[in-house]
């Protein structure tokens, strides 16, 4: 019998991705989506998954919703994407960023524990709990050190993850992602920012676009392949939390000149820096050792930065060229 996964978050960029991986490997995938007046199933729609998947609306903040959820479909793994998941906002929003990100995964695992303790977990962990780690690479053995609103939400729905398992046994797995990005990031994180300025300056409908911390260094992999990652942790017989990275950093600065370099321009002659879109506290430099998840999962990244970068410039140039394609507003 085919398996199913309950995927929420799943009108976001991993959750689309995940999707579509699912239903590659035969998978029944039901989405949960909260209801928003924008539109929200683009993504969906540009993987040509959102006919093949059963979206139903939710929230993670409601217990009752997901205890609901769990008897009626009765999922084999439970995928928490659900996230307020832009860093910046999380200054203006810290109190709605601890609601969805810490109070919704705990609402999760409680849910699960009474209603299908049997189902297989995974928590989506981000890098940015590492925040101000002064390791040259930062592994599961690295101490955490939060530095925004959004970094502490999700130490907390990571360490209640570890709690879980430990307290009643649920295979509960979190993936310590560092940044991954894809042509359906959101258009307010730098990367999507700059593949969509690139695009318009390519086409003649801008003439800049405006940053922050150009010396700011991440470590960047391509969404499609940490997708596959997150599967691969769910398929093992014991649960445990794993980085997933490319092992390689790369500054904000180079990444522009990357990706202004493949539509034939100079980045230095179109990138801005802007004070107020300076972080309160920065994480100047990420880079992961995933050595555990490539040694255990078998999981190795495979699409490079330049590569990565192109296919996000190609896609904006096509969504600019031809008027279609993902929505300039924020979504989650």
């Amino acid at each position: 019998m085919n398996k199913t996964a309950l995927i929420t978050g799943v009108t976001g960029q991993d959750g689309a991705y995940l999707a579509q991986l699912l239903l590659g490997k035969g998978y029944r995938v039901v989405g949960m989506a909260p209801r928003r007046g924008s539109d929200t199933l683009w993504r969906l729609r540009e993987l040509e998954v959102l006919d093949r998947i059963e979206v139903v609306y939710g929230d993670v903040t409601d217990m009752g919703s997901l205890l609901g959820l769990l008897a009626r479909f009765e999922p084999d793994e439970v995928y928490n994407l659900a996230a307020q998941s832009f860093v910046g906002a999380s200054w203006d929003q810290p109190v709605h960023t601890a609601d969805v990100n810490a109070v919704g995964a705990v609402n999760i695992l409680e849910a699960i524990r009474q209603r299908r303790p049997q189902a297989r977990f995974y928590q989506a962990s981000t890098s940015e709990m590492f925040g101000a780690a002064r390791a040259e690479r930062q592994s599961e053995a690295t101490p955490f050190y939060p530095r925004s609103p959004y970094g502490v939400s999700k130490l907390y729905a990571h360490w209640i993850t570890v709690n879980y398992r430990e307290s009643f046994g649920l295979h509960a797995s979190s993936g310590i992602l560092f940044n991954h990005e894809s042509p359906l990031r959101g258009i307010e994180f730098v990367t999507r920012k700059v593949s969509d300025g690139v695009a318009r300056i390519k086409l003649g409908l801008a003439d800049s676009v405006t940053l922050g911390n150009l010396d700011a260094r991440r470590d960047w992999g391509y969404a499609g392949d940490y997708v596959d990652a997150m599967w691969r942790m769910l398929q093992q017989d014991e649960p445990a939390d794993y980085v997933i990275a490319t092992g390689t950093s790369t500054a904000v600065r180079d990444m522009c000149r990357i990706a202004f370099a493949h539509a034939g321009l100079d980045w230095e002659r179109h990138v801005r820096v802007a004070p107020s879109f300076l972080r309160p506290a920065e994480v100047d430099y990420l880079c992961g050792d995933a050595s555990v998840a490539q040694q255990r999962l078998g999981w190795r990244p495979r699409a490079s930065l330049v590569e990565l970068i192109a296919m996000m410039v190609d896609a904006d140039l096509r969504r600019h060229t031809h008027g279609a394609g993902a929505p300039r507003t924020r979504q989650h």
